[in-house]
């Protein structure tokens, strides 16, 4: 990881101290605030190759900082670090927009590692800006998803399952490859979860068009396959 441009919004400054001093060590510069509105402003006004962000800030939480950047079409990578680890709180965390979560305490190479790993899989967005599937359209950088010109109003998580679907168009995705990759989760947290989104993605890819997109496979998973 050289050179990368990094902001990070967090309340604790002794850890903000140890962080800075760790990307240091790897050649990147980090920027690092306190304030949650703070970082809300320079993450939307300046280009960073990855926000780390605490859940937890006394002015605006990270939650409310990720939906409001996404909200505004800013596609940033953002991990957030947070002392809430459950099953639950990362998913609202991933749900509401944020690429990647680490629950305090972390090992310091992890989070070089997840910091390295996020800014690869935003590089490797700007060379594939446009995917087309059948009348379907998913734009990366913008976060927009179109069918037959339609522009299709998807929630951050809609629309990582739009992107994921797309990019495995045609082809069988379990629910396993849908925690790995949509959900970053490596076990199955028990709950409807997907069941809940798919079938969100799904009313919104359909309804007003003749012809089904997204196929469910009963016990298996699901197919995105062209109309």
């Amino acid at each position: 990881m050289s050179g990368l441009n990094l902001l990070y919004v967090e309340d604790d400054a002794r850890l903000a101290q140890d962080v800075a001093q760790l990307m240091a060590a790897e050649g990147n510069r980090l920027s690092w605030t306190a304030s949650g509105e703070e970082g809300l402003k320079r993450a939307g006004t300046e280009a960073f190759d990855v926000v780390i962000l605490d859940r937890m800030l006394p002015d605006l939480s990270g939650i409310e900082i990720v939906r409001r950047l996404r909200d505004a079409g800013i596609a940033a990578p953002v991990l957030m670090l947070s002392a809430l680890g459950r099953a639950e709180n990362r998913i609202e965390g991933l749900d509401a927009g944020v690429d990647d979560y680490m629950a305090k305490p972390f090992d310091p190479p992890e989070l070089v590692a997840r910091v390295r790993a996020l800014q690869r899989r935003a590089a490797g967005q700007a060379h594939s800006a446009v995917i087309l599937f059948g009348d379907l359209e998913c734009h990366i950088k913008a976060r927009t998803a179109h069918r037959r010109g339609r522009h299709l109003a998807l929630s951050p998580k809609e629309f990582a399952l739009f992107r994921y679907f797309m990019e495995n168009a045609g082809e069988v995705v379990t629910r396993e490859m849908l925690l790995r990759n949509v959900w970053n989760l490596s076990f199955d947290p028990q709950t409807n979860v997907i069941d809940v989104n798919v079938g969100r993605l799904r009313r919104k890819l359909e309804e007003g068009f003749d012809a089904p997109v997204l196929e469910t496979i009963w016990g298996t998973g699901y197919r995105l396959v062209a109309a």
